[in-house]
């Protein structure tokens, strides 16, 4: 009659006695994890558009933000107005209503005011629109953009590239860690896919200005927070 030791010693899994190679183990694993990251550049376009997102959402949650949305607000014409009654464009207005269109999905509406804001001075509307070239792996938009914001401006002293690396320093930081900049609400998006309806140029970019009913929407947005 065969013994429970027996069997045991019969059911016992073979092992190696031979020495593990952990250095070469280490070195297949590096060399498997680095055929598994994306691409330089596919890297650089995801983190410009983190960036850019954070960016955007900290301009629609500045608390004049809804302000310069109503200055920049004109119900009666459905063309892309330059100046508002004062004779200048609001430039800040410019700027969050792109910021807007850029996280509610209608980025190449974003670009027209980015482009718009950034062409009346706006520093952030250049950095914005770096960012958005860099997302999209358009290298020779980004650099003309950076360049801009860096050279080009001539309403004050340029920010020099410790402010522009901390800035993004912190954008990182928060797009890890979190922000108290809350993202558009259904409410918002539903309103600029209602002004989307309104009409957009062949290219299906939207043009005319947010009326006023988007910029309640948005003074309801920030007062929540």
């Amino acid at each position: 009659m065969t013994s429970i030791s027996e069997l045991l010693a019969h059911a016992a899994i073979p092992t190696s006695h031979r020495g593990f190679d952990v250095a070469g183990a280490l070195r297949r694993i590096a060399s498997e994890a680095a055929r598994l990251s994306p691409p330089p550049h596919i890297e650089r376009a995801t983190q410009a558009g983190q960036r850019l997102s954070v960016v955007c959402r900290w301009v629609i949650n500045e608390p004049n933000a809804a302000v310069h949305m109503d200055r920049l607000a004109d119900d009666a014409r459905l063309t892309p107005p330059t100046t508002n009654p004062d004779g200048e464009l609001d430039i800040e207005g410019a700027l969050v209503f792109a910021c807007l269109l850029h996280l509610t999905n209608h980025p190449e509406s974003a670009q027209f005011w980015w482009q718009l804001a950034a062409g009346a001075g706006s520093r952030a509307a250049a950095y914005c629109l770096h960012l958005h070239h860099l997302k999209l792996g358009e290298t020779e938009a980004s650099q003309h953009w950076y360049h801009q914001l860096t050279h080009s401006m001539a309403d004050s002293a340029p920010p020099d590239a410790a402010f522009i690396e901390g800035l993004e320093a912190v954008a990182r930081y928060v797009r890890t860690s979190g922000t108290g900049a809350s993202a558009p609400t259904g409410g918002l998006e539903s309103e600029v896919d209602r002004l989307a309806s309104r009409g957009t140029n062949p290219s299906g970019v939207i043009e005319h200005r947010p009326d006023r009913r988007l910029a309640q929407r948005l003074h309801e947005f920030t007062a929540r927070r």
